[in-house]
């Protein structure tokens, strides 16, 4: 990919902060938001914080990994960064758009790379009414919660509760049960990314759920409304040999 200027940014944590410093003595940073491209240093977490904050400024983001996982970075590297750069590839992820409203009637609304997710609040399982398009599916899911994942988070939260791994391209959204126990069966849905979703909570206030979309936790709601945004897709770069699509791909046959 093509660029002029660069912005390096690390999270907080020792290791990153060692590594920002040392490629900042190597290459030009400069701000966030007068760069071309933002390169990110840390682990997942920073990344998905740092694609948020710069989402609707619409600059590349070319993580480098220095956290535990690392499903959205690169290899870190002291040298070779602009060559790496120049040879990165692009992937578009469109975000989920969750609005949700609680007991007391207020709205809000938030944004997700990997997924939205209602959980439940207390001991008592949560009732949920799903509603596909405006269709009732399933008159009542008895679950600790439920998510609804995109192609990119379908390793993330939606992997540990049994959801399938989407590749990319497949304009897929995978709707996946957390510990269901009624119906006791159900493993999900796979649904077009076009599709609206809505959540209705039964017996909101004896059984209180939460909605969470990335890192915006909305308590007590009655209502979540998800579908995916067409005009919101923060592009990630990723080195050619280890590229996204790849890694999805791995995942599925890891033991």
């Amino acid at each position: 990919m093509k660029f002029k200027s660069i912005a390096l940014l690390a999270d907080d944590h020792p290791p990153a902060q060692e590594a920002v410093q040392k490629l900042k003595a190597n290459y030009e940073s400069v701000l966030p938001e007068e760069a071309d491209i933002i390169v990110a240093l840390g682990g997942d977490g920073f990344m998905l914080s740092t694609v948020h904050q710069y989402m609707e400024q619409k600059t590349p983001i070319y993580g480098m990994n220095l956290g535990s996982v690392g499903f959205l970075m690169n290899e870190y590297r002291e040298t070779g960064l602009r060559e790496r750069l120049l040879s990165s590839e692009p992937i578009d992820l469109h975000a989920l758009s969750m609005q949700a409203r609680t007991i007391e009637g207020t709205e809000h609304r938030a944004l997700a790379i990997n997924e939205v997710s209602l959980l439940r609040e207390l001991r008592l399982a949560a009732k949920i009414r799903i509603l596909i398009d405006g269709i009732e599916r399933m008159v009542e899911l008895i679950c600790d919660g439920v998510l609804i994942s995109t192609s990119a988070g379908s390793t993330a939260y939606n992997l540990s509760a049994y959801g399938p791994i989407i590749p990319l391209g497949t304009g897929l959204l995978a709707l996946t049960p957390i510990s269901a126990f009624r119906p006791r069966r159900w493993r999900g849905a796979l649904l077009p990314e076009n599709t609206v979703i809505d959540f209705e909570i039964l017996d909101p206030e004896l059984r209180p759920v939460s909605a969470v979309a990335d890192f915006t936790e909305i308590r007590n709601v009655t209502h979540v409304e998800i579908r995916q945004e067409q005009d919101i897709f923060p592009t990630i770069l990723f080195d050619p040999e280890h590229n996204l699509e790849e890694r999805i791909l791995k995942e599925q046959f890891l033991p």
